[in-house]
């Protein structure tokens, strides 16, 4: 009798099994660990993570702060905080080495999210992913897909550097995305440089689409039924995953922003990556959803057509025409996504704040019994 191989979790059998990667949407060291034990093959750092991570691992960001002040007496705490986002990274992306030497690139990596403040700022943007991309051999660089994202990715790519798009949610924007890198790939290899060891991808936001249909819904007060709403981030998934095969694209999709288990299991089989937050995954871990592929199979078109028939947005957001580069910074997801990102930055900023300039009163001992 031929004995059936142990895994840990469905999420280790699907490391396992098929071609589908896991990364962990995380820079936290516990989460991060977990995810590694069950396979997991690269991580995530952006402001809103950090925050996350501060929080978890205070006493530990709270010295680093303190020893960060000292080396940089000049800094305010803007420039702190991202030299914390940028010390956590080092030291998170310095846990993934051995599998960034064993994929040859492709994996191993720990993406860093550039300011989601100089999302029209393409200069910018450039300006700090090559920063990061400097700061260890395994770092793939968060650039948005904005209109100004766009060229970055591009120029970015052409200068060696492995790219995430980002605040990314339909059809065109991941196509947009993977036309950019293909320019830039093309650059690079025509002058001679190598690009076989770079890994870049293409995130679609499944369940923010989600999202937005169902903030459109309610307000326009639309009735469907309301499970026909989980499938919107999945079809333009699907769908997306299906030009990029057809058209031979050397970037490859990474699911994010999970709702439901379909952001997991629907994409199982596919050469993605799936990103979930160390929530979820105990979540998929602690489930009894089969893990077989179904990538292939199509999203009832009843559904597909319910949804373009109602909300336009849809219709933008799957049709790899729906929307003009031009639209994306304009696009709900993307104005919705921006504004949390960049609310995480001032958050990160009173974190450090509260180390950098401390409250006075806390400091205040009880008054003297002879006062």
């Amino acid at each position: 009798m031929v004995s059936m191989p142990a895994f840990k979790s469905p999420l280790h059998q699907m490391t396992q099994t098929t071609p589908t990667c896991l990364w962990n949407d995380s820079a936290c060291e516990a989460e991060l660990h977990y995810a590694l034990e069950h396979g997991a093959v690269g991580a995530t750092c952006n402001p809103v993570i950090a925050v996350d991570v501060l929080k978890q691992e205070w006493p530990f960001w709270k010295a680093r702060i303190q020893e960060l002040q000292q080396r940089y007496a000049t800094a305010g705490e803007a420039e702190l905080a991202w030299r914390v986002i940028e010390d956590m990274s080092v030291l998170r992306a310095a846990l993934l080495v051995p599998v960034f030497e064993a994929h040859g690139g492709k994996n191993g990596r720990l993406s860093v999210q550039t300011d989601p403040r100089a999302f029209r700022n393409g200069a910018a943007i450039l300006d700090q992913a090559v920063l990061f991309d400097s700061l260890a051999p395994n770092i793939i660089v968060k650039i948005p897909a904005t209109h100004a994202g766009i060229w970055a990715i591009e120029e970015a790519t052409a200068r060696g550097i492995s790219i995430n798009a980002t605040v990314s949610f339909s059809v065109p924007q991941a196509l947009a995305v993977a036309e950019a890198v293909e320019r830039g790939l093309d650059r690079r290899a025509k002058a001679g440089h190598e690009i076989s060891t770079m890994g870049p991808v293409c995130t679609i936001m499944v369940g923010r689409l989600d999202d937005w249909l169902k903030v459109i819904a309610d307000k326009c007060r639309i009735t469907l039924d309301p499970g026909y709403l989980e499938w919107a981030g999945v079809a333009a998934m699907k769908r997306a995953y299906g030009l990029y095969k057809e058209r031979g694209y050397r970037t490859r999709l990474l699911a994010a922003a999970f709702r439901n288990h379909m952001h997991w299991s629907e994409f199982i089989g596919a050469n993605v990556v799936i990103s979930p937050p160390h929530a979820w995954q105990l979540r998929f871990n602690n489930s009894d959803v089969p893990v077989r592929a179904r990538m292939d199979e199509p999203v009832d078109p009843r559904i597909v057509a319910e949804l373009m028939r109602l909300f336009p947005d849809f219709r933008r957001a799957y049709e790899p025409d729906g929307l003009a580069p031009s639209e994306f910074d304009d696009f709900g997801p993307t104005r919705r996504t921006l504004r949390q990102f960049s609310a995480a930055c001032h958050d990160l900023e009173r974190l450090v704040r509260d180390v950098v300039v401390a409250d006075p009163d806390t400091d205040l001992k009880p008054a003297c019994a002879s006062s």
